[in-house]
């Protein structure tokens, strides 16, 4: 019997698959089943690039610009990766190969691609975070509520100036029993309410960092620095000192009570209960405001209302 046999059913032979296309098949498959289990398995934290849950009008933005600027990066790692293999495997010596390769000097048009498409890709990284950057630090708005945070060895004092009343905090004390929330200083903020923050300090540079804020500024002796933000998750969230300040600046921390308006209220009317009126005042600081500085400070801080007391 001659030629190709044919199966049962009468119709046409069919042709062996080839090793090498099953082969192919199957790392096709592999490849997509391994890209379907990762992103199905994608967690929130993933999705915002490992950062914390931001909790602020901004933090979207902020998160945004995070995780773009990681894919933008990866595209390029991938790409100059992928041209990297492509020019050792296509171009590797063979045995067959005698004498030395085609000597190559110069390609003008490559070497201008090279050089534009990474200025252009930085000058628009650059042009993104200024913008990004001119939005978290924006203050032309009317802030609802101002509180002027005072940082000092090792903790923190707060103005809350609005309502004429301060909190005075004193250092941590980690020393791994129950207990130690108890001894950090507590900042209150309403919700969906814009505060501004007026940050000075007392002796050295401190760092005044709400992590779940995903910004933070220095406060610089002798200077006033200020930001705003509009919280808009009620929560009792984590704040730092995100910078070294001395011996003891790993117990510099502080919580933060985002609340409703009726309960910022009673906290307010708590302080003033516990005789805390008036300010907490800034001639306290080791150095005075330089020149020019004085007025970046809220009205009525140097007023006789100004409570002249030593910070724990």
């Amino acid at each position: 019997m001659s030629g190709t046999r044919e199966n049962q059913s009468g119709g046409t032979p069919r042709r062996p698959v080839k090793p090498r296309s099953l082969r192919r098949r199957l790392g096709y498959a592999g490849v997509v089943a391994i890209c379907a289990t990762a992103l199905s398995g994608c967690t929130a934290q993933q999705r915002r690039g490992f950062l914390p849950h931001g909790i602020t009008k901004v933090s979207p933005d902020i998160t945004h610009f995070w995780v773009a600027s990681w894919l933008w990066a990866l595209g390029v790692g991938v790409l100059v990766w992928g041209l990297i293999i492509y020019c050792a495997v296509r171009y590797r010596r063979k045995k067959t190969d005698t004498g030395l390769p085609p000597q190559l000097a110069y390609n003008v048009p490559i070497e201008i691609l090279y050089t534009i498409v990474p200025v252009i890709m930085v000058a628009v990284l650059f042009g993104k975070t200024v913008q990004l950057e001119n939005k978290m630090l924006d203050t032309s708005g009317t802030p609802q509520n101002t509180v002027n945070v005072i940082g000092k060895q090792w903790s923190w004092d707060f103005n809350y100036v609005n309502d004429k009343v301060y909190d005075t905090g004193e250092q941590a004390l980690l020393n791994g029993k129950p207990g130690a929330e108890k001894t950090i200083p507590t900042l209150y903020l309403p919700v969906n309410e814009r505060t501004e923050f007026i940050l000075t300090s007392r002796d050295v540079i401190h760092d005044f960092w709400v992590i779940a804020f995903l910004q933070k500024m220095d406060m610089i002796p002798g200077k006033v620095n200020k930001f705003d933000v509009t919280p808009t998750q009620i929560g009792t969230y984590r704040g730092k000192c995100a910078e070294l300040c001395g011996a003891y600046h790993s117990q510099m921390l502080f919580n933060v009570k985002v609340v409703d308006a009726a309960d910022y209220a009673k906290q307010m009317q708590r302080l003033r209960a516990a005789g805390q009126t008036g300010f907490l005042s800034n001639a306290l600081n080791r150095s005075g405001l330089e020149n020019g500085q004085q007025q970046y400070l809220p009205s009525g801080l140097d007023s006789s209302d100004v409570v002249n007391v030593g910070s724990k």
